[in-house]
């Protein structure tokens, strides 16, 4: 009774603080300084506990235990030191010598914690793994998943990884990729957002956000290494380890603000890139590492390089093992993945004076650093539970959440005379050699393929269309005829990937002919083509970015008997499609869309799901365009159809086949005119700028309304347009609806000439639209 008086008193007291106008005050100002002091005290608190215990244990550790948290060795992914067995693996664990590793099972991870609590001082390892877009729930590719244009389903795609990654043991992942990339090319356009760095900053975020949760030592959240630092995206010719050669200015503006971001947001850890940077292989980099990541940017987690990158500086004609790894730790790398050059040479050149034992020190520390922040300290075994597999991974939930991201990143290419949707009655014809693949469906860099699991196109068509349906099908040719690019097909990276090209051992004619007669009496074909799952990712550039030839002759086949067609994309990149767009009716980019691609596939199919996903990357005409991008700069002389010395093509337009932000739906929207709030600004003002967007269409639909500023006159030469805000809208039928946007002074500041980040006064436009090059203008003028 005597607890329920005094709470009962204290309410009284607080009723009468809050009737008085000075109490009220020093009410609020008392809960607002609880609120923001203690979490800062307990931030500083937590610092100060985990610096005592990090450096309590440093100073019981050798020289040779520190060294061993400097390497990481990929344990049951493959070799760990030259030639070992699991059984020297783990000795080398329990000797100190290994201080990340990788593990795909349950029990081979906890077999590998196990080896670490044996050892002196019981310091358990990281494990990672490539959890690119999922763990055994297969989401979209990332390049996919970005044309969702939704970060909350970025964010809960990978929050879902996280805590099925971590049910088996992995506490760390090597994503989110962040690269910027204009060069569909490259492989691993498959792994990024596309070409633009404001929206690659915000799926960076919503990426981090999903993998570390709100507190890093939760058994279901895992650590994010933003990767691959700095710049790999713009390799030359689009070629895989392929050098870097770019001004600071465009390093600045274009190409780094997703990493930032990145780290704005606390992802933990960071991974060292292939490419050169001004001259020096990125994991050498002392300008990127430290200049920019450490002291212009604060980030205070741990730098890993990829795979063999240390070693690989040789190779660049920095020097032999020993001096490329002085190098690296010098730049400021943490830790050496698979290379033994930290651990094989740093005693040595230490000794000799080219690293010292303070630097060694820091990479430990902040290696160490992470193990605390992910609770294993604490508990060793917090990701090693054995009731959260089963409970936890491929639910109903999972897989019910994989369906709608999926649906929800795929883009509607074309869509001639309302071909799409089908109706759910008569017979279709579902031809392809990916019609009824499965692991290709999943896409690149998938570590562990449930394939029962994974619903074919086929499969798809048939359980959405329902009993009203009838499906036939045939493979209709291989992925490709090509000797060249099947023996890259065949290669070991293909087997690592495990997707295996299936070839049929008919005649291509003989192929064709049939999927030509199952489709004679068809009321619709379904054409799945495009890419197989080796054909995109790592050590994945293609010169020619067409259909295979095996396949675009199949489809010229089909065409030619008179049906629709509706042509379905499954890819890991922009492809060149100019004879697709001129002659197939409709054509859904649906990439490469995981677990349960086929059903995701026909809701969008049958209009179950009206598709309102937007490119992130543009689609060229031809390779000869690469790169082609939207929010380029100008030249002196502009293109000018009318005037041969301006800056085009003879052959072809300049502008891309399919642009950036480009994406139709089964419903049509009108925007009206650009609204400002006024026309002129000054210092901190805020300009608004609403639109009326309307559905003029018969179904329902989601919009990505999209806004574009331009700066035409600045200190130096700027975009011709730069992505800074959109808003997903849904309307039903005939509805309308004011889309506002505030604008900041933030939303035009650039890294000038001096690397300064600020904004300049004078004229500017807001362009409000459906894609990039689909917009409608206004003018205002921003006084300083």
């Amino acid at each position: 009774m005597k607890i329920l008086s005094n709470k009962s008193t204290q309410l009284q007291n607080a009723c009468v603080a809050i009737a008085n106008p000075y109490l009220k005050f020093r009410l609020i100002k008392t809960v607002l300084l609880l609120f923001l002091v203690f979490p800062v005290f307990n931030l500083f608190a937590q610092s100060s506990e985990m610096d005592v215990f990090v450096s309590d244990l440093m100073s019981k550790m050798t020289l040779e235990e520190k060294l061993g948290q400097l390497n990481l060795a990929s344990g049951n992914m493959g070799a760990v030191l030259a030639g070992s067995s699991d059984d020297k693996f783990s000795s080398a664990i329990m000797n100190g010598e290994i201080g990340a590793t990788g593990g795909f099972t349950f029990d081979a991870i906890k077999g590998t914690q196990d080896a670490a609590m044996k050892s002196r001082l019981q310091i358990p390892v990281l494990i990672g793994l490539d959890v690119i877009h999922g763990y055994k729930t297969i989401f979209p590719i990332p390049l996919g998943l970005s044309c969702t244009w939704d970060t909350k389903l970025i964010e809960k795609s990978a929050r879902i990884a996280a805590i099925e990654a971590s049910a088996s043991g992995v506490n760390w992942t090597y994503s989110p990729m962040v690269d910027i990339s204009r060069d569909p090319r490259w492989g691993r356009v498959a792994e990024g957002s596309g070409e633009d760095p404001w929206w690659g900053s915000k799926v960076a975020e919503a990426m981090i956000k999903g993998y570390q949760g709100d507190d890093l030592s939760d058994e279901n959240t895992i650590m994010a290494c933003v990767k691959h630092f700095a710049l790999y995206g713009a390799s030359e010719a689009g070629r895989d380890y392929n050098t870097v050669d770019m001004s600071h200015l465009t390093m600045f503006n274009e190409y780094l603000p997703p990493y930032k971001a990145a780290f704005d947001v606390g992802a933990g850890s960071a991974m060292s890139s292939f490419n050169l940077i001004d001259g020096i292989p990125a994991t050498g980099s002392k300008f990127m590492m430290t200049d920019v990541l450490r002291t212009r940017w604060g980030f205070d987690g741990f730098v890993v390089t990829d795979y063999t990158s240390i070693n690989e500086m040789t190779n660049h004609g920095l020097g032999d093992l020993k001096t490329v790894s002085a190098l690296a730790l010098n730049a400021g790398i943490d830790m050496d993945m698979q290379g033994l050059g930290f651990i094989g040479t740093l005693k040595e050149s230490m000794e000799d004076g080219k690293v010292s034992m303070e630097q060694i020190d820091v990479a430990c520390r902040r290696i160490l650093e992470a193990k605390y922040k992910l609770g294993l300290f604490e508990n060793a075994y917090t990701y090693l539970d054995e009731s959260r597999p089963e409970k936890d991974i491929l639910t109903e939930a999972n897989l019910k959440a994989a369906r709608e991201i999926a649906a929800h990143s795929m883009v509607l290419l074309k869509n001639d005379n309302n071909t799409l949707p089908l109706q759910k009655k008569g017979k279709i014809a579902v031809v392809g050699p990916l019609a009824t693949s499965k692991g290709d469906m999943l896409g690149t860099w998938v570590m562990i393929r449930e394939e029962k699991v994974i619903s074919t196109v086929v499969d798809g068509i048939k359980n959405v269309g329902g009993d009203g349906v009838e499906v036939v099908s045939a493979k209709g040719a291989n992925i490709t005829d090509d000797p060249y690019l099947k023996a890259g097909l065949k290669s070991p990276y293909a087997a690592f990937m495990g997707v295996k090209m299936e070839e049929e051992q008919r005649t291509a004619a003989e192929m064709i002919a049939e999927a030509v007669n199952i489709s004679t009496d068809a009321d619709v074909i379904v054409a799945v083509l495009g890419e197989s799952a080796s054909m995109s990712g790592e050590a994945a550039s293609r010169a020619d970015i067409n259909i295979p030839e095996s396949q675009k002759d199949l489809l010229k086949a089909l065409v030619k008997t008179g049906k629709p067609v509706v042509l379905v994309l499954i890819n890991g990149r922009p492809l060149t499609l100019e004879w697709e767009n001129k002659n197939v009716p409709a054509i859904l980019e649906a990439w490469a869309p995981g677990t349960e691609a086929g059903n995701a596939i026909a809701d969008v199919l049958f209009g179950d799901y009206n598709p309102a996903g937007k490119l992130t990357m543009s689609f060229p005409r031809s390779v000869g365009q690469i790169p082609v991008y939207y929010n380029h700069k100008n030249t002196g002389r502009p293109m000018d159809p009318n005037n041969k010395f301006t800056s085009k093509y003879l052959d072809l337009p300049n502008d891309p086949l399919y642009p950036f932000g480009y994406g139709l739906s089964y419903t049509t929207f009108v925007y009206s005119d650009v609204k400002l709030n006024k026309s002129e600004l000054a210092g901190n003002e805020t300009l608004t700028a609403t639109v009326t967007l309307t559905n003029s269409g018969q179904v329902a639909g989601e919009e990505v309304v999209q806004l574009y500023i331009s700066d035409p006159v600045a200190s130096i030469s700027r975009p011709v347009k730069e992505l800074k805000s959109f808003q997903k809208i849904m309307l039903q039928p005939g509805e309308s609806r004011e889309v506002i946007f505030n604008i900041t002074t933030e939303d035009l500041k650039f890294y000038n000439s001096e690397l300064i980040y600020d904004w300049e006064p004078g004229d500017f436009k807001v362009a409000i639209g459906v894609s990039s090059s689909d917009l409608k203008e206004a003018k205002f003028i921003w006084k300083k």
